[in-house]
């Protein structure tokens, strides 16, 4: 008999009940450090402060009302994304995979309204993860993602991560737009070097395409900036946000300059939850401290603590990891044995982690980790890693 929950995941044993900063209490009482953080999304811990009062307040006041009328709350948000990012324009959505569908969306329409509706190719990169609806598998392409959900939607080229002569030769007259992750997550805490991201800038400037970034897992200060690529000096067209920009409530978006947004017109696009007062609030609090430079300074010193304490653990455990990777507090472990040992071997030291492709497990702590957090965390680790050696 199938479960009432569908069973599209193979869930660990586990199941909490509170959680407090870095820390998740399991429903037998037991402690775990979490450096998951939901897979990047409590950019600032469980059961913030500021987020739980911003979003009690808001609770008592008004849940929803729907995008037919005007949103404060939505208003206050959209300002703050602009007043801090190369954007000028905000859609709010739920979740990363409707901003990329939105992302999709406006890169053809673009063209589209540019007397140019032969241009609606996107081209895609291996390791990639936009999101899994229809347009967010057909942009990663991989089999582990569109097996048996054919026929796919159209207007993807995919090339191979970092083929750069294939990436000049894939662009014709079809093409609208690239879409690229700075730093790939799902795909093995993979970043995107700054002068490929400086390079792929000018490409597209070169043909008149638009660049679309998704910083979906790698956005919102996770690599040490507000969004990561700030760290190559160059700006997108578009780009989507979701996961940590809500601190743990479903909140999306999908920012852009005015120019690639200049086909969305009234009625071309529409969310019935996007931008609800609730979430907004929410993410107006995330912002007034992520995009603080204080804040994001700290988040790189913390960085540099954890990855100097990480390549201490892979020099002690040469049997069981290769290489530290990654960006600001968005780091891999690049393992000899499979992810899920050592995810599994993490749940006996009471530390969380979240395994990706390539044979890496993830580590994407709250940004607001304390040095005390990160020597505990790495110590756990060590507990879990020794448990592995044969």
């Amino acid at each position: 008999m199938i479960a009432s929950v569908l069973p599209t995941y193979s869930r660990a044993p586990l199941s909490f009940v509170k959680g407090e900063g870095v820390w998740l209490t399991e429903a037998d009482g037991r402690r775990f450090l979490d450096l998951g953080a939901g897979i990047a999304v409590n950019a600032l811990g469980h059961a913030n402060p500021a987020l739980t009062a911003a979003l009690t307040e808001q609770a008592g006041k008004l849940w929803h009302t729907s995008n037919l009328y005007q949103i404060p709350q939505q208003q206050a948000l959209a300002d703050r994304l602009v007043a801090h990012s190369f954007a000028d324009t905000v859609f709010f959505t739920n979740s990363g995979t409707e901003s990329c569908e939105l992302a999709v969306k406006m890169a053809r329409k673009y063209f589209y309204d540019k007397d140019q509706p032969e241009r609606v190719e996107i081209i895609t990169f291996s390791g990639s993860f936009h999101g899994r609806s229809s347009a967010g598998i057909a942009a990663a392409g991989s089999e582990k993602m569109t097996k048996g959900f054919g026929p796919l939607l159209p207007g993807f080229v995919h090339l191979e991560f970092g083929d750069h002569d294939a990436l000049t030769a894939a662009i014709t007259e079809k093409t609208c737009a690239v879409l690229v992750e700075p730093v790939q997550g799902e795909g093995g805490i993979r970043p995107l070097p700054d002068a490929c991201l400086k390079g792929l800038r000018d490409l597209c400037d070169e043909h008149g395409i638009l660049m679309i970034l998704d910083e979906v897992q790698c956005g919102v200060g996770r690599t040490g900036k507000l969004f990561a690529h700030e760290w190559a000096g160059i700006t997108p067209d578009i780009m989507m946000v979701a996961k940590g920009i809500g601190g743990g409530f479903p909140l999306g978006a999908v920012m852009a300059t005015e120019n690639a947004a200049s086909g969305m017109t009234a009625g071309t696009h529409g969310s019935t939850y996007g931008g609800n007062p609730l979430g907004c609030a929410v993410g107006c609090a995330v912002m007034d401290i992520v995009a603080d430079p204080a804040f994001l300074a700290e988040v790189n010193r913390k960085a540099g603590l954890l990855r100097q304490k990480l390549e201490g653990l892979v020099a002690a455990h040469p049997e069981i990891f290769e290489e530290v990777r990654g960006s600001g507090l968005m780091l891999g472990l690049k393992c000899k044995v499979a992810p899920p040992d050592l995810v599994n071997a993490g749940y006996s030291a009471e530390v969380i982690s979240v395994p990706a492709a390539d044979n890496v497990v993830r580590l994407l702590p709250p940004l607001n980790i304390t040095d005390e957090e990160i020597a505990e965390a790495v110590s756990r680790l060590d507990r879990a890693a020794a448990s592995l050696h044969p």
